[in-house]
């Protein structure tokens, strides 16, 4: 889901780590803090204290730190501080990069208290990409699906199919209106244009992994998207999704694709602040939120929906932690059902199934389960944490995005992939 770390750097911490355990594992302290590190502010302040509470109660001369960190601090600071002397206990990562932290060393195998994590109650797609060599390494946290947002100040009806999607967008643009918000950076919502036309990002032939963004299929989905970036969204080529909020508050855009918790951001029930951005975190004027819709991205056929890309978080135990056990305990706290109704209670599609409970009852929830129903995920290579922090994906789509030929771009994107994969 998110930016990741490169391979360079995690084979160098592979072997930092595995020269560090040469020795034998030190004996854990009787008392002390455990730091778990949270990325961004999705993990709501209720599932924060009631962490920290329950885990000081129940562990007698022991504390819970928790430290905010940015998805950019997981690219660029997480694996020199996994590796070192001073690891934190417990993180959250994206889920595309749990594999990539694994296969360095750097994540405790947790296959021992996997049952006591959840067991079968475990989201299968975030332990499907917490699992390396058939062991567990991060457990599911989150999950969250795409989903597209609108106000009916813009939207009279909900397109039936992809094509009345974009069709509706390029009807609603204007030189400041995006009818469809779509920057070139944004590439979880350039996947699911691939994947409507049955595209494929890459599959494995034979051991080798053949990168498929120039495949017919794919090139449908491309030069739909460019029609996209040409005629329905002024939003920069070479921006991201970040000022999304932002252009659809001001009723600048009449489709924003966004996780399904964003609600909270637009309606400003769940306030959100980005100093650099100039980000309003009180969201949107009631008038234009008050009676905010969704819908999942349809697919081809009326009825149908196009593939997501099924985004959310794994946390795991660093192998660096002072006091595993401990970490442990945190961990399956994070993972009990009482904290994972917190999450859902904020909109975020809890990792244990028996938590889904406590999802919203609202439309906003419904679509996002529609959309999570259909979804799909990046390749499951420990080298994909190298394709995205190569930005090569961001990079094409914003050559498409200025008009550049869509085969030529695929093309050459193919060959930039591939080179990573089978490295």
């Amino acid at each position: 889901m998110k930016k990741t770390l490169g391979a360079v750097a995690l084979a160098g911490a592979a072997a930092v780590v595995l020269a560090g355990c040469a020795g034998g594992a030190p004996a854990e302290p009787e008392t002390g803090d455990i730091t778990v590190w949270l990325v961004g502010a999705d993990t709501p302040q209720t599932a924060r204290d009631y962490l920290k509470q329950t885990f000081e109660s129940e562990n007698e001369g022991w504390t819970l730190t928790i430290e905010e960190k940015t998805w950019a601090d997981v690219s660029d600071t997480y694996t020199a501080a996994l590796s070192s002397n001073d690891s934190p206990d417990v993180v959250e990562v994206g889920n595309t990069q749990a594999l990539g932290f694994a296969d360095a060393g750097l994540f405790l195998d947790i296959s021992d208290i996997q049952e006591q994590l959840g067991g079968s109650d475990l989201l299968p797609g975030l332990v499907e990409a917490g699992t390396y060599d058939g062991s567990l390494y991060a457990a599911p946290y989150y999950a969250g699906g795409r989903i597209v947002f609108y106000s009916p100040m813009m939207v009279d009806e909900v397109p039936a199919t992809l094509d009345d999607y974009v069709a509706e967008g390029v009807a609603m643009t204007t030189d400041t209106v995006s009818g469809i918000y779509a920057p070139g950076k944004d590439w979880y919502n350039a996947l699911p244009y691939i994947w409507a036309y049955g595209g494929e990002i890459a599959v494995q032939d034979g051991g080798t992994w053949d990168a498929q963004f120039s495949s017919p299929e794919s090139l449908e989905g491309l030069n739909l998207l460019q029609t996209v970036y040409e005629d329905a969204t002024v939003a920069p080529a070479d921006g991201n999704e970040l000022m999304a909020n932002i252009a659809f508050c001001n009723g600048e855009a009449g489709f924003i694709s966004s996780p399904a918790w964003a609600a909270g951001n637009l309606t400003g029930a769940w306030p959100w602040a980005d100093d650099d951005a100039g980000q309003n975190s009180e969201g949107c004027p009631d008038t234009y939120a008050a009676d905010l819709g969704a819908f999942a991205l349809p697919g081809l056929e009326a009825g149908e929906t196009a593939p997501i890309f099924a985004g959310g978080s794994n946390v795991a135990v660093a192998t660096k932690s002072a006091a595993p056990t401990k970490a442990k305990a945190a961990l399956e706290i994070m993972l009990s059902e009482d904290y994972q109704k917190l999450l859902a209670e904020q909109g975020l599609t809890p990792g244990i199934i028996s938590a889904a409970s406590a999802l919203p009852d609202t439309p906003i929830a419904q679509a996002q389960a529609a959309a999570l129903a259909n979804s799909k995920g990046t390749p499951a290579s420990p080298n994909w944490a190298e394709v995205e922090a190569a930005q090569i994906i961001p990079d094409a789509l914003v050559r498409i995005a200025q008009g550049e030929d869509v085969e030529a771009v695929a093309t050459a994107l193919d060959e930039q992939i591939e080179a990573i994969l089978n490295q």
